[in-house]
């Protein structure tokens, strides 16, 4: 290489470890503190030192990561504050039907079948299937809610040439959860594009072996002439998966969502 090309640069001086000021996480440049909260256990670290013990992640992180899989479960804001301690037992159906809930929550990973919930309208089917996810969040595990019917029309609504997602972005999720719960089954109208639909995703899910809770309205027994079951709507082949798949739990009892009505007539 010609001597007139090469480049020489000068080097500066490294600071060695005594010349550098001791490091405060109270005392930030002006202007760099406006917003901001540094943890007092990690001090923004992420690990909490325990005397006598080591290191651990702090709690700060736990909460983060908490809060974004709560956010990532799509839990609807009806039921944000539905846990275990809320749910009211009336009647033995209820109390098996929790205790069976909390067991599941309480033992996963370790549990190899999901629950159907079955039952009328306002017996606490839903409230125990996201008493379910809160726990299992809190695990760390990654969880998703979805009413069936909504899942459909998203669905459908990816086929729109304006539309800016694919069938295959809705279904990722739906495919890829740790813990899935599918409220409303079998509400939609059972069209032949709904019950393939529906054999698609749970069976995608029966074959992967993930853990997934449904509830729904209709039951395996006709109580009465004309009355439609499961299998009627989701067909036979379905209904089978489910029974591998899922613990059928019968929940009885009076629709709690009277009681509003009742409260308001007192109030009057």
């Amino acid at each position: 290489m010609a001597k007139e090309n090469l480049k020489f640069h000068q080097l500066a001086l490294v600071p060695t470890h005594d010349s550098l000021p001791e490091f405060n996480p109270h005392e930030l440049p002006e202007g760099l503190d406006e917003g901001l909260e540094i943890c007092s256990l990690c001090h923004g670290t992420g690990m909490e030192i325990v005397r006598g013990k080591g290191a651990r992640q702090c709690e700060c992180r736990r909460m983060k990561s908490y809060d974004k899989l709560l956010k990532a479960a799509r839990i609807p804001r009806r039921y944000a504050n539905c846990e275990f301690e809320g749910y009211q037992k009336k009647n033995l159906s209820q109390g098996r039907a929790f205790q069976l809930s909390f067991d599941l929550a309480n033992h996963y990973p370790k549990v190899e079948r999901g629950l159907l919930f079955m039952g009328s309208v306002g017996v606490g089917k839903t409230h125990l299937a996201t008493s379910i996810l809160r726990l299992l969040i809190e695990k760390g595990a990654t969880c998703l809610f979805y009413e069936f019917g909504s899942l459909l029309k998203e669905i459908q609504s990816s086929y729109s040439t304006i539309s800016q997602t694919s069938e295959f972005r809705v279904l990722e999720p739906i495919f890829d959860a740790e813990v899935l719960v599918l409220d409303e089954l079998g509400a939609s109208k059972p069209t032949d594009w709904v019950r393939d639909t529906m054999m698609h995703i749970i069976n995608t899910r029966y074959n992967d072996k993930k853990l997934t809770i449904f509830t729904t309205n209709y039951l395996d027994a006709r109580r009465r002439d004309g009355e439609e079951t499961l299998e009627d709507r989701i067909g036979t082949r379905l209904r089978s998966r489910l029974y591998e798949m899922c613990q059928t739990l019968i929940i009885d009892g009076e629709d709690y969502r009277k009681n509003f009505d009742k409260s308001a007539k007192t109030k009057s």
